[in-house]
C-alpha cells in the first residue's frame, strides 16, 4: 500500500510541475470541448508507455544505448511539438473568428432545408465528423505523451524508486500507481479546459473562448521556444 501511495503521490507531482504537460495538452482540450478528457486519457497513456520504454532500455542497455542524446532529442522534439500545436491553435483561431464562425472548425453549418430527412442525414455527419476529430487529438495527444515520457531525466529519477523497493511486486504496484495518477491528472487537467471551453461556447462568451483559446496556443510556443532554448538550439 505504501508502495502503491508513493507512486500516486510521485506521479501527481511529476505532471503538476511540468510545465509542457500542461501545454501540449492545453489547445488540444479547449478545442475538443467536452470529449477533452479523452485527450487527457491519450496523453497520460502515451506517456507512461514512453516512461516504461525509456527506464527499460536504461535499465537493460545502459551500458550500450546512449541514453543522455536519447533524452536530449526527445527534449528538442517536445520543444518543436509545442510550437506546432500552439501555431496551429492560434491560426484555427484565427481564421475561425475571421469568417465569422466562433464554433470549432469540425462544425458544419445549419443552414441547411427545413426538411426533416436533411436534417437527421446533417446531424448524422456532424456527430460523424466530430467523433473523427476527438479520435484524431487523442491519437496526437497519446503520441505527443510518449515522446514526453521518453524525454529527459526526470522520468529515470521517478523510477529509480522501483530500484529500491524490497520485492518486485512493490515494485510493479510503484509503476501500476506512477502511471494512474498520472492518467487521472491528466484527464483531470484536459476536463476543466474543455468544460471551460464548452461553457464559454454554449454561454456566447466569444470574446473569453476567444482570448482562452489564443492564451492556450500562446501559452504552448512560449514554452516550446523555452525547452528549444533550454537544449541550446
Amino acid at each position: 500500500m505504501i508502495s502503491f501511495l508513493t507512486g500516486f503521490v510521485a506521479s501527481i507531482q511529476h505532471v503538476v510541475t511540468g510545465p509542457d504537460h500542461m501545454a501540449a495538452v492545453t489547445p488540444l482540450a479547449i478545442d475538443t470541448r467536452k470529449k477533452s478528457w479523452l485527450v487527457g486519457l491519450g496523453w497520460g497513456l502515451g506517456h507512461t508507455v514512453g516512461m516504461i520504454l525509456i527506464g527499460g532500455l536504461f535499465i537493460l542497455f545502459k551500458e550500450i544505448l546512449p541514453i543522455n542524446s536519447i533524452a536530449k532529442y526527445s527534449d528538442q522534439i517536445i520543444g518543436i511539438l509545442l510550437i506546432i500545436i500552439g501555431s496551429w491553435s492560434v491560426l484555427q483561431t484565427y481564421l475561425r473568428y475571421r469568417n465569422g464562425n466562433s464554433k470549432p472548425t469540425h462544425s458544419h453549418s445549419h443552414e441547411h432545408p427545413h426538411i426533416h430527412s436533411h436534417e437527421d442525414i446533417a446531424t448524422h455527419d456532424h456527430a460523424h465528423s466530430h467523433k473523427i476529430v476527438v479520435k484524431n487529438k487523442s491519437s496526437a495527444a497519446f503520441s505527443i505523451g510518449i515522446v514526453h515520457g521518453c524525454s529527459g531525466f526526470n522520468h529515470l529519477l521517478a523510477l529509480i524508486p522501483t530500484l529500491a523497493l524490497p520485492t518486485m511486486r512493490q515494485s510493479v504496484w510503484y509503476v501500476i500507481a506512477f502511471a494512474l495518477g498520472t492518467v487521472t491528472v491528466m484527464i483531470t487537467f484536459a476536463f476543466i479546459m474543455g468544460f471551460i471551453a464548452h461553457r464559454s461556447e454554449i454561454r456566447n462568451q466569444e470574446k473569453f473562448l476567444k482570448a482562452f483559446t489564443y492564451i492556450g496556443g500562446a501559452a504552448a510556443i512560449i514554452i516550446g521556444t523555452i525547452w528549444l532554448a533550454g537544449c541550446g538550439i
